[in-house]
């Protein structure tokens, strides 16, 4: 029959304490995040006439909608 060892409390502090120090030096060391990049626009936002345009189509077809 084997015997566990006996883990006091000591040894529970120190093992505690190691793991903190080893889990600050992984975020200290982990690299910093890059700020966001800008937008870039669709050729509808920057040349007009490109986008939405209400025709007679679309009303047409909003006008056979409406309940």
């Amino acid at each position: 029959m084997s015997q566990k060892p006996k883990l006091s409390r000591r040894n529970f502090l120190t093992g505690a304490a190691s793991t903190t120090v080893a889990g600050t030096a992984a975020l200290i060391a982990a690299p910093k995040a890059q700020p966001p990049q800008p937008v870039k626009t669709s050729k509808a936002q920057i040349e007009p006439g490109l986008g939405y345009q209400l025709t007679d189509h679309i009303r047409n077809y909003y006008r056979t909608t409406s309940v």
